[in-house]
């Protein structure tokens, strides 16, 4: 006899690593960052020849975009390491 005739036939059950409220973080983690961002991007300025210092020093982008992503990634770290309800 060989040995693919005496080994037992092996079942793979694969279990999800995160559970769906994991993943609803992790979205909202996301989203957080991408706000962030975009915070952070700004808009268009009226005329780009012209250095604007209200715009690019503002509150929102220098305080506010910051904190929104270093808070994403923080509620990315607590979804990934929350364990999901058996």
């Amino acid at each position: 006899m060989s040995k693919k005739e005496n080994a037992a036939p092996t079942t793979h059950t694969s279990e999800s690593l995160f559970g769906k409220v994991n993943y609803t973080w992790m979205l909202i983690g996301l989203a957080v960052i991408a706000l962030g961002l975009l915070l952070m991007a700004g808009g268009n300025s009226s005329d780009p020849a012209v250095f604007d210092q209200k715009e690019v020093y503002s509150s929102t982008r220098i305080t506010i975009a910051p904190l929104l992503i270093l808070a994403g990634l923080a509620i990315e770290v607590v979804a990934i390491f929350k364990k999901p309800k058996a």
